[in-house]
């Protein structure tokens, strides 16, 4: 029987895995990013939303990883 997965490492960044943390750390860089745009008066690259995308994608894979993965299947190569 298996164990309920441990839904803290869905928001707590102590329990991200590497993956969860550079989607984590991407998004608010590009939060970052934005708001120093809007403040120095400059239009945003087109396409900037798709960053947002691609952190929520990465995050969601991550967490799945993070939750459902074995933890002690390591895989070193």
């Amino acid at each position: 029987m298996s164990d309920k997965p441990d839904y803290r490492k869905l928001y707590h960044p102590a329990a991200f895995n590497a993956w969860q943390y550079i989607a984590f750390t991407g998004a608010v860089m590009s939060v970052a990013a934005q708001l120093i745009l809007m403040l120095i008066d400059q239009p945003r690259p087109q396409g900037f939303y798709w960053l947002y995308v691609c952190w929520a994608v990465l995050f969601v894979l991550g967490s799945l990883s993070n939750l459902y993965g074995k933890p002690d299947d390591h895989h070193h190569h």
